[in-house]
């Protein structure tokens, strides 16, 4: 959520910012600030005939006067009632503006290991380890079942990026991965990316899309301090990928249910830019040790979610697909996502919140195609195979 009333003094800056995002919310600020201008209007005349209503209360000779405050009073209120209902929905409408040193276009920073052309995909290297058949079978499509070897390399990976992250001060977490809406709205995924979260039928639940939902509702409504705190989330993920419909249907790059170990962390306010950078080191810490080849790359502001006012990917080169895809995000939130859930500092004003990718499915691809089956000795450590499936 944006600061209102920081904004209203100087709104200009904020105006050009959003403008950048192309979506049309520098006008849905211009419709806030009406609102709010209105809202403050109304709030001191409604109070205003309250104060009149109470010092006529006593009088008969001014029981007419009486009526005519009454309805006044009534009408102003039914307006200011509107309003407000106007404004909420209006400001929540409106997303994070982007940080200067967000880029307009997609734009690589930098190239890390030399990619090494095409090659099989993960499908062929792990046969029957990947079993998408069955997973249609029994789900649908874009649903696989992960089995022997590959479920280990997969948990080793796990086991050792808690390892690397617990050293580096997060704290483990298996938060819920059924949801109440606001801690989608706290997050800003509600309202923004509706046609992508499953819903429960029967129940006022959401299946998380990323374990960010619950981390960022951690401490919802609470006052911290002992800043920085940081948590990596361990979580199957869902996403229904409307509107993705003959994109990347082999494999499991593009699934409707994955597992992902996300960092997530609270910060003091002027400490988001360091750790936007720190959870974007560590991402490439993570892919350097695994000997994958990647780059870095500043997301455009037209493709930053509603909370993010900056993100960087890291792609990695994928073999069977002969190009770069994405296998990490993070993004600095500065505090719009802490001021919808109410994470006040103690000292005055809110947390900022950042969110990285540590692990998911998407590196077990980068891994098993670049290394053409054989496994990385930093994860023979925690009893994955030397190899996945037969191919050299």
């Amino acid at each position: 959520m944006i600061d209102v009333k920081a904004i209203r003094r100087d709104p200009e800056p904020v105006l050009a910012a959003l403008a950048r995002r192309g979506d049309g919310s520098d006008q849905r600020l211009r419709s806030v600030l009406a609102l709010d201008e209105r809202r403050r209007a109304l709030l001191p005349e409604v109070e205003g005939l309250r104060r009149e209503q109470k010092a006529a209360g006593g009088d008969p000779a001014r029981r007419a006067e009486m009526t005519e405050l009454k309805q006044r009073r009534s009408a102003l209120e039914s307006e200011l009632q509107g309003v407000e209902k106007e404004y909420e929905a209006a400001l929540s409408s409106v997303p994070n503006p982007p940080d200067p040193s967000a880029a307009d276009a997609d734009s690589v920073i930098r190239e890390v290991g030399a990619p090494g052309g095409e090659g099989p995909d993960h499908l062929a290297i792990a046969g029957g380890e990947i079993d998408m058949e069955a997973g249609a079978r029994v789900s649908g499509s874009r649903f696989a079942y992960l089995r022997g070897d590959v479920v280990l390399v997969y948990l080793a990976l796990v086991r050792w990026a808690l390892e690397l992250l617990r050293e580096k001060g997060f704290e483990p977490v298996i938060p819920p991965v059924l949801v109440r809406e606001q801690a989608l709205y706290g997050t800003g995924f509600l309202p923004d990316t509706e046609q992508q979260i499953y819903r429960l039928a029967d129940d006022d639940l959401y299946l998380v899309g990323t374990s960010e939902v619950a981390l960022a509702s951690l401490h919802a409504g609470e006052t911290l301090d002992g800043l920085p705190l940081r948590y990596a989330g361990i979580s199957p993920c869902f996403r229904r990928e409307a509107g993705a419909a003959g994109r990347d249907t082999r494999g499991i790059l593009r699934v409707h249910q994955f597992d992902k170990v996300e960092m997530f962390a609270f910060v003091e306010p002027g400490a988001a830019v360091e750790e936007h950078e720190r959870l974007l080191a560590i991402e490439e810490e993570i892919l350097q040790a695994l000997d994958v080849p990647y780059r870095v790359v500043n997301i455009a502001v037209n493709d930053l979610g509603a909370s993010a006012t900056k993100k960087y990917d890291c792609e990695a080169w994928m073999p069977g697909q002969n190009r770069y895809r994405e296998v990490t995000s993070t993004s600095n939130t500065t505090d719009f996502q802490a001021r919808r859930l109410g994470v006040k500092l103690r000292g005055g004003g809110f947390a900022a919140t950042l969110n990285g990718t540590a692990v998911t499915w998407r590196h077990l691809i980068a891994i098993l195609e670049n290394h053409g089956g054989a496994v990385p000795e930093v994860l023979q450590a925690w009893g994955a195979p030397a190899r996945v499936g037969g191919s050299a």
